[in-house]
């Protein structure tokens, strides 16, 4: 399980240091994505099978599913660390995460998110402002803290 949220910084070759306390738990290789709200997805490659298989299972003739199919699995990438620890994103995943030099990776169970911090700090203010809303609407899935 992925926990916490730690402050990274990419340099200009989109290398950036992933969290000592999650190199283990992602592995030899994982996938990284396009993620939603604007931040990059990591999955460890036995999360990464779990997802596909349910995105496989996606009705074809469906338009958004279809779309959304087209949008997970053309940005996603294998990747490995080196021996600093270090991943290197690729160019679209950089862009399309927004990020320039100072990086938020947080923990959500199952997968790492990296986040530009100020793009991370908007989010996390808009949502913090409206976590009791948010909690009150997820007792309709039978959620209770």
């Amino acid at each position: 399980m992925f926990l916490g949220e730690y402050q990274h910084a990419i340099d200009e070759k989109g290398r950036m240091i992933v969290p000592a306390k999650f190199r283990e738990a992602l592995g030899a290789s994982f996938i990284v994505t396009r993620g939603l709200d604007q931040c990059l997805f990591v999955y460890p490659m036995q999360e990464w099978a779990v997802l596909e298989q349910k995105l496989k299972a996606l009705p074809l003739m469906k338009s958004d599913a279809r779309a959304f199919t087209r949008f997970f699995f053309s940005g996603a990438t294998e990747c490995e660390l080196d021996k600093q620890g270090r991943v290197n994103l690729p160019r679209t995943l950089v862009d399309h995460a927004k990020l320039e030099k100072d990086c938020v990776v947080i923990g959500v169970s199952n997968r790492v998110e990296i986040w530009s911090k100020a793009i991370w700090e908007s989010y996390f203010q808009q949502s913090e402002d409206s976590f009791a809303e948010m909690a009150e609407k997820l007792v309709d899935f039978n959620f209770d803290l």
